[in-house]
C-alpha cells in the first residue's frame, strides 16, 4: 500500500461516515424542533439503523489499516493529513472500545430520551425521567471503563469534551473562582437592586420577537444564506458543514431577554463553525476543537458584547421600534442595568454573568457524584435542591425550575457543564488579548463588528481541530491560561454598577 493509497481508502470512509452523522443530525435536530411528539419511536429505529452503518464504517478494518498506515508513515504526510490521522486514531480508539450493540443501543436511549425529558419538564415529573437518567449515566461510567480503564471514569467523560481536563484541574477552577465570585455577590446584594421590572410582564408578541432575532443576527455578523433559525424547548446550535448551521431559541412572550441572549449565545457557536477555514471543509478538522473553546465563543458574544453598555446602545433604537410602549420612557442606561442585573436565580440559562458559575458548579458536582456512586439518581432532586440553597441562597420549587431545567443529560451530554464556566474564563483572558490590537468598544458602537469577528477568526475560529485546546489558547494569547482575567472583570464591572 502507498500512502497515496491509504489517502484515498481513508477518504472514503470518512466521507461516507460523515454523510450517516449528517443524516442522523437532521433526524435529531427535526425530532427537537418540528417533528410530532409521538414520531420519537419511528425515528429511533432509523436511528439506531444509521448509527449501526456509522460505527461499522468507522471501525471498518480496510478504515483501520489505512489509517495505521498513514500513522506509520506520518513523515510522508502533509501537516493537515497527519494532524487529521492523529485525531481520528484517537477518537475511533474510544468508539471501537464499545462493543457495537451497546454503542447503537445507547443511539436509541438518547432518541427516548429527548421525548421523556420534554414531557417530564412540561409536566415538572422527574420520577418519569429518573430511569432514563440512571441508564444515561450508567453507559457512560460503563463506557468510560471500556475506554480507560485504569482512569477514572468522570476524568475520562471530562476529558472527552476538553483535552487534558480532570476532576483536580476542575476543582482547582472552580474554588478559584468561588474565592472571588461569594464575596462579591455578597456585596451586590447588600446594594440596592437595579430595576428590571420594564422587561418583564408585559406581553412581548412572538413575531416581533422574531424579527428581533433575525436583526440579531445579522449585527453579529452572522450570514443567514449559511445558519438559519429554528424553535426548540432549550436552546441548541448543530453543525453540519460551514454551510449549514442551524441556531434554535425559545421565545418567552413575558420577556424578550430570554430570546435575545440565546440568539446571541447561539450565534457565538455558529460564528466559530462558519469561518472554520475552508480547507479543513469535508475533513474530521473543520469545526470547533472542545466544548470549552466552544462556549468560550458563544458566551464571548453574548456577554463580553452582548451585554456590554455599547452594545446595548446600539440595538435599544431596534428594541423601541419592535416593542414601543413596551419600552415607552425607557433609556438605553436603563435597558443596559437591567440586562446585567446581578441576583441569584433558578434558571442556569437566565443567570448573570456573576451567579453562572455557580449554576455550573451545581450540575459538576452532582455528576461526581453520580459517577462516583455517591449518590443515587432517586436523590437528584433532593440533592439539586439542597446545593440551590447552599450556593445560591434559593429555594427550588418544583423539578422543571430545577433538576428537569436543562436538556444535557437526555442527550448524554455528560461531562460538558464545566465547558461554559470554562469557556466564560477564556473568554475574558480573550477579550484583554484583543483589546490590545483591536477597539472594541468604538466596533461595537460604530454597528460594525467585524473587527472583532475577524480577530477571533484570526486567532480561533479559522483553526478549527487543528490544535488542542490549550495549545490553540496559548498560540492566540500569548500565554497559560488563567482564570484571575474573569474574577477581575467581573470585580470591575460589578464593582461599577453596583457602586461597590
Amino acid at each position: 500500500m502507498t500512502t497515496q493509497e491509504a489517502l484515498k481508502i481513508y477518504r472514503d470512509h470518512i466521507a461516507r461516515m460523515k454523510a450517516l452523522n449528517h443524516a442522523m443530525g437532521i433526524l435529531s435536530y427535526d425530532g427537537a424542533t418540528t417533528a410530532p411528539v409521538e414520531s420519537a419511536e419511528g425515528r429511533g429505529k432509523t436511528l439506531a439503523y444509521l448509527s449501526n452503518c456509522a460505527y461499522e464504517i468507522e471501525t471498518a478494518p480496510a478504515l483501520m489499516e489505512a489509517a495505521q498506515f498513514l500513522k506509520d508513515h506520518s513523515q510522508e504526510l502533509n501537516p493537515q493529513d497527519r494532524r487529521e490521522i492523529e485525531l481520528f486514531l484517537r477518537e475511533n480508539e474510544y468508539t471501537a472500545s464499545i462493543p457495537q450493540e451497546e454503542f447503537v443501543a445507547y443511539v436509541e436511549l438518547l432518541n427516548k430520551a429527548d421525548a421523556v425529558w420534554h414531557k417530564a419538564k412540561q409536566d415538572s415529573d422527574f420520577a418519569s425521567f429518573a430511569p432514563i437518567v440512571k441508564d444515561i449515566f450508567e453507559t457512560n461510567v460503563r463506557f468510560a471503563k471500556y475506554y480507560k480503564p485504569g482512569q477514572a471514569p468522570y476524568d475520562t467523560q471530562l476529558s472527552r469534551y476538553e483535552r487534558g481536563l480532570t476532576m483536580e484541574k476542575t476543582d482547582a477552577f472552580f474554588n478559584a473562582l468561588k474565592e472571588r465570585i461569594v464575596p462579591l455577590l455578597k456585596k451586590v446584594m447588600a446594594k440596592p437592586q437595579v430595576d428590571d421590572s420594564f422587561i418583564w410582564g408585559k406581553l412581548y408578541p412572538t413575531e416581533a420577537q422574531r424579527k428581533f432575532s433575525d436583526y440579531l443576527m445579522d449585527v453579529i455578523t452572522i450570514n443567514k444564506d449559511r445558519c438559519s433559525i429554528g424553535e426548540t424547548e432549550h436552546p441548541f446550535t448543530t453543525f453540519f458543514n460551514k454551510k449549514d448551521v442551524r441556531i434554535t431559541t425559545h421565545y418567552h412572550e413575558e420577556t424578550p431577554i430570554y430570546s435575545m441572549y440565546s440568539v446571541i449565545h447561539e450565534g457565538g457557536h455558529a460564528l466559530y463553525e462558519l469561518h472554520s477555514a475552508d480547507e479543513l471543509e469535508g475533513t474530521l478538522l473543520s469545526g470547533g476543537v472542545s466544548m470549552s473553546i466552544h462556549e468560550s465563543q458563544s458566551r464571548f458574544m453574548e456577554n463580553y458584547i452582548g451585554r456590554s453598555r455599547e452594545f446595548i446602545g446600539l440595538i435599544f433604537p431596534k428594541m423601541q421600534e419592535l416593542f414601543p410602549e413596551q419600552l415607552a420612557g425607557v433609556t438605553p442606561e436603563q435597558m443596559y442595568l437591567a440586562v446585567n442585573k446581578a441576583e441569584p436565580s433558578l434558571i442556569r440559562t437566565e443567570a448573570d454573568e456573576l451567579t453562572y458559575a455557580l449554576h455550573v458548579l451545581v450540575r459538576y458536582e452532582i455528576e461526581k457524584s453520580l459517577f462516583d456512586g455517591s449518590i443515587s439518581v432517586e436523590e437528584l432532586p433532593a440533592v439539586w435542591n439542597a446545593k440551590y440553597k447552599e450556593y445560591l441562597g434559593i429555594e427550588v420549587p418544583d423539578d422543571k425550575r430545577g433538576v428537569l431545567q436543562d436538556s444535557h443529560w437526555s442527550g448524554g451530554n455528560v461531562g460538558y457543564f464545566p465547558s461554559y464556566a470554562l469557556g466564560s474564563a477564556y473568554g475574558a483572558q480573550m477579550l484583554a488579548k484583543m483589546r490590545q490590537s483591536v477597539d472594541v468598544e468604538g466596533a461595537i458602537r460604530s454597528g460594525d463588528l467585524r473587527p472583532i469577528t475577524g480577530w477571533l477568526e484570526e486567532h480561533i475560529w479559522k483553526f478549527g481541530c487543528l490544535y488542542d485546546p490549550m495549545e490553540l489558547l496559548e498560540r492566540a494569547l500569548g500565554e497559560p491560561f488563567n482564570p484571575r482575567y474573569f474574577t477581575d472583570y467581573l470585580e470591575e464591572k460589578f464593582t461599577a454598577i453596583y457602586g461597590l
